[in-house]
């Protein structure tokens, strides 16, 4: 009875959201974080900031690669980043007749540690740190939720009104899942992991700019081996391997959207060596800045 109900709420979701996105990838909905995604195809890997997130699948499968670590989901299951991190996503599962459908919500810690107040939500610290992202079990109430949020596009003179109260519903539920001690650990404000969710929001701002551990984590009101710990333990990468990633991605960006050439992009991003950045961005995103240049030049 179960499964038969979940396979009827999905099918009413898939067919919600191809009605609203039949003739795009993507769908940047009026509802504040909500965007709505199809592909036809599978894709190749790529390369991006993956914002704090939670990640929903109604058909097909996607991959996600967070340093050495992979995850996989689809509609069965959800995915969830409770802060922004340097991803490599590829679509596993997509095509014409059954095309990839997902639904991203942008998390807001802030909401969250509030929502924990309001409903005298119980935290305890734990021992450990742990990683900002996680796979959770989908529900049929957090998929009547998702429903009942994206409904709310075809009458746009009620999104301000109801859209805060389902996104609170969503996050509440989240909160409540077998995953939610993860989010209750980072969202707690005095935590280790609140700590880090503020250093990293300064990272994303401040990339192109030189740091120092010991500055950083006095920053933020902790020892530099605490900081660099709780760091890798949330995001699985260090502090300078986050900038690092964080640089990379917005060089690319740069030069797939700007008519910068290699040198100033280098340097715009924080590379006082254009032979050190060559070197790390074919590393990393397996061609050279200059193919990527050619691949992506601008019409003139």
């Amino acid at each position: 009875m179960y499964h038969d109900e979940y396979k009827i709420q999905t099918k009413k979701l898939n067919q919600l959201i191809l009605s609203l996105i039949s003739d795009k990838n993507k769908y940047i909905t009026p509802i504040t974080g909500l965007s709505l995604h199809r592909w036809d195809t599978p894709t190749p890997p790529s390369s991006h900031i993956l914002d704090a997130s939670l990640c929903f699948i109604t058909q097909g499968k996607k991959q996600v690669i967070l340093g050495e670590e992979s995850y996989t989901y689809d509609e069965q299951h959800f995915l969830f980043t409770t802060i922004d991190l340097p991803v490599i996503t590829q679509i596993l599962e997509a095509s014409p007749n059954k095309p990839y459908l997902g639904i991203i919500l942008r998390l807001d810690p802030y909401i969250l540690a509030q929502l924990m107040l309001d409903a005298n939500i119980p935290f305890q610290h734990g021992k450990q740190e742990m990683k900002g992202v996680a796979i959770g079990e989908t529900t049929i109430a957090l998929q009547d939720a998702f429903y009942r949020l994206i409904q709310l596009i075809q009458t746009p003179n009620d999104i301000s009104i109801l859209s805060p109260l389902i996104i609170k519903e969503i996050l509440y539920r989240l909160i409540m899942s077998p995953q939610g001690e993860r989010l209750k650990r980072i969202a707690a404000t005095g935590t280790a992991g609140h700590r880090i969710i503020k250093a990293i929001d300064w990272l994303r701002t401040n990339f192109s700019e030189p740091f120092r551990i010991d500055t950083i984590s006095q920053q933020f009101g902790m020892s530099p081996s605490s900081f660099h710990q709780h760091f890798r333990d949330i995001t699985s990468m260090s502090p300078l391997q986050y900038q690092k990633r964080i640089r990379l991605t917005e060089a690319r960006k740069l030069l797939m959207t700007t008519q910068l050439d290699i040198s100033s992009t280098s340097t715009q991003v924080g590379y006082e060596s254009l032979s050190q950045f060559s070197r790390e961005y074919k590393r990393f995103f397996g061609n050279t800045p200059s193919h990527d240049l050619r691949y992506f030049e601008l019409p003139s």
